[in-house]
Formats: structure tokens, C-alpha cells, sequence
């Protein structure tokens, strides 16, 4: 028999974490196990707010819900649409591990990829002042790529934060403005940060309005990439020709089988790929980093914003994602916890 268990789990923050919605201390997630003679897997629900899930939610959806397989192999039907993303995510997280540990293999053996195609991550800087600004920049040295929160302030002031940063960083910078501004704000900041040689910047503008992601790509210079807008594969066509990229992130698309949805109709699209991520442990990075030789860019530096990660598996060298070996998603309780 198929059995599930769910425990929360809060993750401390090194720092204090902002965004242009709103700043986090702590971050809420769910340790999702799935046992079957004798087998464990794991994995991680990261619910997030802006979609209206919470760790209650997904702890009701599955006190209220039995599973529809017994059988792990039954992806299809263990992981219907019915289930709500974090939830899902979870549970596909922690089949996948369950599978790749049956079978003796790790998850990027299972679907095919190099690990050693894995890219360099991000690392993310939060808003906040000037002073902290710069102290955090100086922490993240060693990254050769960072991505720099905005959306928050006057259009002068977020493009001193950028114009500080470029002052003493010479690696690739990446801006996210979380839905933060309008399409003039956008256009008027973007135009002004075209000289500090930025990559991209992701949402721009308040999701579901896809005529106004057009409208500012048309006006910069500067790549534009959908996160809010970009949940799952179906998304995309609306997207069409309005952004150069998306933000592919389990947590929205409901796992690894949505992810690799979601890549696969973003390519046939011309899209360019990032593979995101929210403030997690090692469990859901680790899940997310076994695909990532599948994209162009990205952002799985959720545990590096924690200050003590119960789990071990993705490593870091100089920003290089580095994938772990043991079978399934090779995730392990941390020996510092």
C-alpha cells in the first residue's frame, strides 16, 4: 500500500527576505513522504500566498483526500489535475524520489539529462536599504550572477540600488519587479538601467495583462521574462510574442511532469527557459536543479536564503549547480541539522 504523511516545516530566513508584495522572516513549507514497501520518498509542498495556498491548505487536501493509486508508477493518476499545485508538487516531488531509489537511479538518470549540463544559478537580493543593499552584495561575491528585487520606491531610487550594485559587481545582473510597477514606470526604469547591462528582468507589470508585457518589450532593449503570468504549459500561448522567456517553478506547475510540460511547449514556442524557485529547503531545489539542464537560466538559490537547512543535496560551486549522485532526488537529512 501507497501511504502519504505531511509535516510542516519553518524555515528561518538569514535575512530579512522583500520583495515589491511584501518581506518574510520565515518561510512555510511541507515535508511530504510517500512510503511503499518498505521505500520512502520525499518531498516539498512550498504553498504560495499570492495563489491564495497556504501549509493549511495543503494539509486539508490531503486529510480529505485519499490517494488514487496504490501503485507509484501510476503518475498519471496520482498527480490529476484535481490536486491543487503545492500539493501536487509535493506529491510528485516525493513519487519521483520514490521511484528513482527503486530503481537505483537519480532523477536527471531517470529523464535522460548530463548532470554535469546543469548552469550557474543566481543569487537573489531582496529590497531594502542602501546600506543593507550593499552588506548583502558583499556577502554574494562569489556569484557570478544576482538577481536585484525591485518594484519598491521611486523610479530614481530603484535605479540608484542598480547603478550602486553595478558600481562595485561586474557579473550578469537580473532585476525582478514582482508586479511592482505600470507600463510607463516600466518602461521609464528599464530604459534608464539599459546601460548597467542587465539580462532580464522578470514581471514587470500585475499578471493577466499580457497586451502591457507586449507593449514594454516593444519600448526596451532589456529581455523580458513571465513569472506570475507563467504558471503552467497552457499559459503560454497567451504569452506568444509579449515576453522573450518564462519562469518555470514547481511550485506552480505542480512538479517535475508540469515542468517538463511547461519547458518542452516553451521551446516549440521559441521561449527562451528559467527555472525558478520559491524560498525552500533542499528538497525542492535539489528536484528542480535534476531538470535544470534543460533551461537557459537559473534561480535555485532558495536554500542559500535560509539560515539552517534540515536537508542536504544541491551543492554550489561559484554559483555552478552541482547535482547529487544517490538515487531518486538524493536528498538527505542534513548532518548540521
Amino acid at each position: 500500500m501507497l501511504r502519504v504523511s505531511i509535516e510542516p516545516m519553518d524555515l528561518p530566513l538569514r535575512h530579512p527576505f522583500a520583495i515589491a508584495r511584501g518581506e518574510e522572516t520565515v518561510a512555510s513549507t511541507a515535508v511530504i513522504r510517500v512510503a511503499h514497501h518498505g521505500v520512502e520518498g520525499i518531498g516539498e509542498a512550498t504553498p504560495i500566498e499570492r495563489y491564495g495556498e497556504s501549509i493549511e491548505s495543503v494539509l486539508a487536501y490531503f486529510n480529505t483526500h485519499a490517494l488514487a493509486s496504490d501503485d507509484p508508477y501510476r503518475l498519471e493518476t496520482l498527480l490529476h489535475a484535481g490536486i491543487p499545485p503545492a500539493a501536487r508538487a509535493g506529491l510528485d516531488l516525493a513519487l519521483h524520489d520514490l521511484i528513482g531509489k527503486r530503481l537505483g537511479k537519480p532523477l536527471y538518470a531517470l529523464l535522460g539529462l548530463d548532470p554535469s549540463a546543469t548552469p550557474v544559478t543566481s543569487f537573489t537580493i531582496g529590497i531594502a536599504d542602501p546600506e543593507t543593499t550593499l552588506r548583502k552584495l558583499a556577502e554574494a561575491a562569489d556569484f557570478p550572477t544576482l538577481k536585484i528585487k525591485l518594484g519598491r520606491g521611486t523610479a530614481a531610487e530603484q535605479v540608484e540600488t542598480i547603478a550602486a550594485i553595478r558600481g562595485r559587481y561586474a557579473g550578469a545582473l537580473r532585476i525582478d519587479a514582482n508586479e511592482g510597477w505600470d507600463v510607463e514606470t516600466a518602461v521609464t526604469v528599464l530604459r534608464e538601467l539599459e546601460r548597467f547591462d542587465i539580462e532580464f528582468c522578470e514581471q514587470p507589470v500585475p499578471a493577466g495583462r499580457p497586451h502591457e508585457l507586449r507593449a514594454i518589450r516593444e519600448r526596451v532593449r532589456i529581455a523580458i521574462v513571465a513569472d506570475e503570468d507563467a504558471h503552467v504549459a497552457a499559459d503560454l500561448p497567451a504569452l506568444y510574442g509579449c515576453v522573450d522567456g518564462v519562469n518555470v517553478k514547481l511550485a506552480k506547475t505542480g512538479g517535475i511532469r508540469g515542468a517538463l510540460a511547461m519547458i518542452h511547449t516553451a521551446r516549440a514556442m521559441g521561449m527562451k527557459l528559467m527555472l525558478g524557485c520559491m524560498v525552500e529547503s533542499a528538497i525542492a531545489a535539489t528536484a528542480a536543479a535534476h531538470i535544470s539542464p534543460l533551461v537557459d537560466w537559473a534561480d535555485l538559490d532558495g536554500p542559500l536564503l535560509i539560515a539552517r537547512d534540515p536537508f542536504a543535496g544541491i551543492a554550489y560551486d561559484r554559483g555552478k549547480i552541482l547535482l547529487p549522485g544517490a538515487p531518486g532526488l538524493g536528498v538527505s537529512e542534513s548532518v548540521a541539522a
